[in-house]
């Protein structure tokens, strides 16, 4: 960018931010629910689904209350059915059978859907090299969600939204979403990074999370324990109702009647936000600045007196959030993170690294009375999914540029679940409305115009 065209951006920002700013008083004035969220914070009702539930709290007289938080997966409560197959199968593909197709599968219906998705995990021939490798990023999402819509380009249907087109596209995304995010991060490290490329190709005989743990490393070895607690992650990760930013966008794009690949390329560049999808990054960045500055973690006084110092805007990134505390549904507390914890345990042990998910274990205890403390309007506070999910994947050994891109190879189950489900049930383009609050201007001549009439508000000479 040359010195005069900076200067003239800078001069356009600040003509920006007089233009597009007003007072946050109006949003009361007119009853406008900004973010889709009431003045409770409650998030405005625009349509059913019998996709997934989402429960953080409950009436009692009328009024809500906390309540230990409740995930369902089509009608099942996400506890029940990850104690159904952990230790005894991986549950990745159950999972999406039933969030696709809304019922348990039988143990041949299973097999038969797992056939499926083997068979359609295959990239296109030269794909890898003539689009994965090609301009590669640190921004493994952005490079994920250039390959989906390339992928368009090898689908004789691509704009066919028939069910069963649309179902035959989201299978086959879902099937192939762990070869893109693995070749996207091998492509960014060796272009990039100078490093050594590794393109595995997925074994037939493997689960999702097997394959992804297969893929990623350079000896394509790793644990059982290791792909279960990544098969956990996975189905924890892979749906959580059609309010979030992401599966709103896909049934708010699915409305306007685009195809399969637009859709989730659309649901990526909202999960890689990081108020979305970025949340476990956070997480790890201030355990790593809670570990310089408090020399004995173990010292619950000086471990409370930095949290304190967090949540009152003085150190780390001076925001006063303890990341991975709090959600906008759960209260009382995230089944989510519940039922990941005693896997993060046992997997820690393995690596030997007890000690650091000890302190994760310190500050998810701490840190509620702490927050409430300075928030009295606060009711409950609990950790949420991404308090540990980052220290799991950090255990694994999996790259932080991928972190948020791992989240999306789950949530694309969700993601599809919800666009088949709204092609179905709506035939109407999500439009919400918007008040205009600017005054009606007379229009100006060219020749007649001053700086006053929307030019630059700013001196120039």
């Amino acid at each position: 960018m040359n010195s005069d065209y900076k200067k003239f951006i800078e001069r356009k920002k600040n003509q920006c931010l007089q233009t597009d700013s007003f007072s946050p008083d109006l949003y009361e004035k007119f009853d406008v629910k900004k973010g889709l969220r009431d003045s409770n914070g409650n998030g405005v009702v625009v349509g059913l689904t019998t996709v997934s539930q989402v429960d953080g709290t409950k009436k009692i007289d009328g009024k809500k209350v906390p309540c230990p938080g409740k995930l369902r997966y089509r009608g099942y409560d996400i506890k029940d059915l990850t104690a159904g197959f952990l230790n005894k199968r991986y549950g990745f593909e159950e999972c999406t059978y039933l969030l696709l197709f809304g019922s348990l599968p039988t143990k041949e219906e299973l097999d038969e859907f797992k056939l499926h998705l083997t068979e359609e995990r295959a990239l296109p021939v030269t794909f890898v090299r003539d689009v994965v490798m090609k301009a590669a990023s640190k921004d493994i999402m952005n490079s994920i969600a250039r390959c989906i819509l390339f992928l368009a380009s090898y689908d004789k249907r691509a704009l066919d939204n028939s069910l069963e087109n649309v179902l035959r596209q989201c299978i086959y995304l879902i099937s192939v979403f762990p070869m893109l995010t693995a070749y996207s991060y091998h492509a960014y490290n060796h272009y990039v990074n100078d490093e050594s490329m590794y393109i595995h190709r997925p074994d037939p005989h493997l689960s999702t999370a097997e394959n992804l743990l297969r893929m990623l490393r350079p000896d394509t070895k790793y644990t059982t324990l290791e792909a279960t607690v990544l098969d956990l992650a996975l189905v924890l990760h892979m749906e959580h109702g059609g309010g979030n930013n992401s599966t709103f966008t896909t049934r708010v794009t699915t409305s306007a009647g685009s195809d399969t690949y637009a859709v989730i390329a659309a649901a990526m560049s909202s999960l890689k936000g990081p108020k979305h999808g970025g949340a476990n990054l956070k997480v790890m960045e201030m355990m790593d600045d809670i570990k310089k500055h408090v020399a004995d973690p173990r010292d619950d006084e000086a471990l409370a007196g930095y949290l304190n110092d967090i949540l009152d805007k003085k150190v780390f990134d001076k925001q006063g959030l303890i990341y991975g505390m709090g959600h906008a549904v759960y209260t009382m507390s995230d089944p989510r993170a519940e039922i990941f914890k005693s896997f993060v345990e046992k997997l820690a042990a393995e690596k030997g690294r007890l000690e650091e998910y000890q302190l994760y274990e310190r500050i998810e205890n701490m840190a509620p009375e702490l927050i409430m403390a300075k928030r009295p309007s606060a009711t409950s506070v609990s950790a949420n999914v991404d308090f540990y999910s980052g220290f799991v994947y950090d255990l694994l050994d999996i790259p932080e540029e991928i972190y948020t891109a791992l989240f999306a190879t789950a949530r694309i189950v969700g993601w599809s679940a919800h666009r088949i489900e709204e092609l179905v049930t709506s035939n109407k383009i999500l439009r919400p409305a918007y008040i205009n609050i600017g005054e009606a201007r007379e229009y100006v001549q060219l020749e007649d115009r001053s700086s006053a009439d929307g030019g630059d508000n700013e001196d120039k000479s």
